[in-house]
């Protein structure tokens, strides 16, 4: 209850739509480098349109959809490559930027300048690396495990998931608090992400099978729009727990606030997020 009532003084709500936006305007120079990545496959694929489609359970005008974009990818991979994989980058340096702001605004400090988008650098190639050391072990263990202990596999997912949040917290957070207080927070958002990563196939396409076919290409928008969106208040309430239990053990100080002269009336008390929250005539 402390951490959903600090996410409201903090407007959490707006720092996780911060998240959320980012994320998906990501998605335009990420589709563009899909595009070329469709593009070179499809060229050795016999029906790369149809296995997608038979994979996602798609019908209707969305079926349609994929095979003509299939097909313009085979034909635009490679302005799509040069365009997509720039943009990517870039918006890959916004959208962990967003992430810092929310780590920081659960923290109650505030940073920015060249430094910020060095270390956002840095945290791409760590990640990347942490992940690509990841899949292959996941893989591995998935290939020596006996069919009936398959499900088992979860198990170093989660780690990954956890271990991930965990050194997010650290590079990207300005406060320096030391590992162990970031761990709380790194296993709810672990556990978290590893919940919306195993729904996500499922209900999201289905969602946007059922979507597309009342909305048509702006149900995708919903579907998808709605994975962000939980994954962004996710990471907030995860950055804010471990605040909350940081404060705990650590305590808190008082600073004073300037607020705006209002005739009749002296504020005596604000919120965390410096709203005037009592006053008295």
């Amino acid at each position: 209850m402390a951490t959903h009532e600090r996410f409201g003084e903090l407007e959490g709500g707006m720092v996780a739509a911060g998240v959320t936006l980012n994320l998906f305007v990501s998605l335009f120079p990420a589709l563009l480098a899909g595009t070329a990545v469709i593009g070179y496959v499809a060229v050795g694929h016999v029906d790369l349109a149809g296995s997608i489609i038979d994979r996602l359970g798609l019908t209707g005008s969305t079926a349609d959809m994929v095979r003509d974009a299939v097909t313009a990818a085979r034909h635009s991979r490679q302005a799509a490559s040069i365009v997509g994989f720039a943009g990517l980058a870039w918006s890959a340096i916004g959208i962990v930027v967003a992430i810092q702001r929310a780590i920081d605004k659960a923290w109650q400090v505030k940073a920015g300048g060249l430094r910020r988008r060095g270390i956002a650098a840095l945290w791409l190639l760590a990640i990347g690396a942490l992940l690509t050391a990841a899949i292959a072990t996941t893989t591995l263990v998935v290939g020596v495990l006996p069919p009936w202990a398959a499900p088992l596999a979860i198990v170093p997912t989660v780690a990954v998931n956890i271990a991930v949040v965990w050194v997010t917290f650290a590079m990207l957070g300005t406060r320096k608090v030391g590992w162990r207080a970031l761990l709380p927070g790194a296993v709810v958002a672990g556990v978290g992400l590893q919940v919306l990563t195993t729904a996500g196939p499922y209900v999201l396409a289905r969602t946007v099978a059922n979507s597309s076919a009342l909305y048509g290409s702006l149900g995708t928008v919903f579907a998808v729009l709605a994975w962000l969106f939980l994954f962004g208040r996710l990471l907030v309430y995860a950055s804010i727990l471990n605040v909350v239990l940081y404060e705990h053990d650590r305590g808190t100080v008082t600073v004073e606030i300037e607020a705006p002269r209002m005739p009749g009336e002296v504020p005596v008390a604000a919120n965390r997020g410096g709203v005037v929250s009592h006053a008295v005539p």
